[in-house]
């Protein structure tokens, strides 16, 4: 049952409800067992009197002659008056169940009491249709082979009635004015124990939007503590993922900013007086090599940016890792070509088991690409000493592992600098290799959202150069069971 009915949850109704739900359903029951109770109270006092009655008429039935007889005499008939509520009567029947004083139409006691002599017995019965208390005796008496005389006295019920009435009347008029006291009560005492939610509220709407300082947890009550310990983490994340931003943000900057300078500089000689054709035409080769990196470190921002916008929403389906590889590959060749390098293959071939991977195509498609372009361009590579750049996807049907390797025959990437490289614009000092420093970063964030792990080692350790050799682990796509 829901006393307080709301479109939106309320924690104060919730809480209101289960507090006054339950008092409110216990209050009939407590009203029918008082009503019991005050029956079983209100009949002790007048079970009594009928026990005496019984009791004192039985001690009036005598023997004389051998003949069973009863005398009632004038101060015993007072006892049986009736008052101005009730009607007393009484029945006394001999040894061979003859009639021998009172109301004859009385009915007879159970039968399973008449082996219990000498002990009083009372029930409820009906007299002329009229609900009466029956108090009934079986008296022993002295004569042989004589079965025992029964005595009973019957009163109706109205004084018990009344008497429970007024009981009940004592009892439960208070609570009528205790129970809206209490709801009152438990409605304050409520709204008084969630007045800290209230205080935190307002401490939270007071801050400045760029306060992400953790909320003091020592002022709330304990059980909020979680609350505001989930609150205080997501304000920690929160503040880093801006200052990360913040950084990027001006790293970006900073990068475009050269080759801008650049760019304009350029323009400026071109526009010398005085300038001569070929210097024109080298100032203009240098304009074109400086809008190239700058496109690229524009397209490289936006990747990245592509990346890490696309994780809460990014739709997976089940990808052949090796088709997407060789894809990326073909695409790469001229490029290599220009630099003399031979880039190839190897590895699972589309379509065999194990080489599914779920995700998203295009942004595992980002992921290879980067991979081969970093190792094209940190390979060094001439016509008569070409470098080496292979991509590679191996399968683990036993271990659900599905891998992606891009080896290069490069100088590799020291020990030292193995973290670093994959943090935005990290470029490794002593290289002249085009780049913008987003390439591993980008990798690294979308195998983050595959739950694939990156890691980098030596491909070819003790030898010189050592090269350079990047691994992906995917979890592997498990194949659906056949129809």
């Amino acid at each position: 049952m829901k006393i307080f009915q709301r479109e939106q949850r309320s924690l104060f109704g919730e809480i209101l409800d289960w507090m006054l739900t339950p008092l409110l359903l216990l209050w009939p029951i407590s009203l029918a067992l008082t009503w019991l109770v005050a029956q079983s109270i209100a009949n002790k006092p007048f079970d009594r009197a009928l026990e005496y009655n019984v009791q004192a008429l039985a001690q009036l039935i005598t023997v004389q002659n051998h003949q069973v007889q009863f005398n009632l005499p004038q101060p015993a008939s007072e006892i049986l008056r009736a008052d101005d509520s009730d009607m007393v009567y009484y029945q006394v029947m001999g040894t061979r169940g003859e009639f021998l004083s009172g109301e004859r139409e009385l009915p007879a006691p159970p039968e399973e009491d008449s082996t219990i002599v000498g002990e009083v017995r009372l029930r409820d019965d009906e007299l002329r249709g009229t609900g009466v208390r029956v108090a009934s005796i079986w008296v022993r008496l002295p004569l042989p082979n004589a079965e025992p005389a029964l005595v009973q006295v019957a009163e109706t019920r109205e004084k018990r009635s009344v008497l429970a009435t007024e009981i009940i009347k004592g009892v439960m008029l208070p609570q009528f004015v205790i129970l809206p006291l209490a709801v009152l009560l438990v409605w304050l005492a409520l709204a008084r124990g969630i007045k800290p939610l209230s205080q935190l509220e307002e401490r939270i709407r007071a801050r400045r939007p760029d306060d992400l300082s953790p909320l003091d947890n020592k002022t709330v009550p304990l059980e909020v503590v979680p609350l505001v310990s989930s609150v205080n983490d997501l304000l920690t994340r929160l503040q880093d993922s801006i200052a990360t931003h913040k950084r990027f943000l001006a790293d970006a900057a900073h990068q475009l900013k050269t080759p801008l300078a650049g760019l304009r500089m350029q323009a400026d000689l071109a526009q010398r007086e005085g300038t001569s054709t070929d210097e024109l035409k080298r100032s203009l080769q240098q304009i074109g090599r400086g809008s190239i990196r700058a496109t690229h470190t524009v397209n490289q921002l936006l990747a990245l940016a592509r990346a890490e916008g696309s994780g809460a929403g990014m739709h997976s389906v089940p990808c052949d890792l090796a088709q997407l590889v060789m894809e990326v590959v073909q695409d790469s060749v001229p490029r290599a070509l220009e630099k003399s390098i031979d880039l190839g293959y190897d590895g699972a071939a589309p379509g065999m088991p194990g080489v599914d991977v779920s995700g998203n195509p295009t942004l595992l498609k980002e992921l290879v690409r980067n991979l081969v372009d970093n190792a094209i361009n940190y390979t060094p590579s001439s016509t008569g000493r070409p470098g080496v750049v292979t991509a590679r996807v191996l399968t683990d049907t036993f271990g659900h592992v599905l891998l992606l390797q891009v080896e290069d025959s490069g100088p590799g990437v020291p020990a030292a600098e193995r973290e670093l490289v994959f943090q935005p614009f990290y470029r490794a000092l002593g290289t002249d290799a085009d780049g913008s420093g987003l390439g591993l970063p980008i990798v690294l964030e979308i195998a983050r959202q595959h739950g694939a792990v990156v890691t980098v080692e030596e491909a070819h350790p003790g030898q010189v150069p050592p090269g350079a050799l990047f691994s992906v682990r995917f979890p592997a796509h498990a194949p659906s069971a056949a129809p």
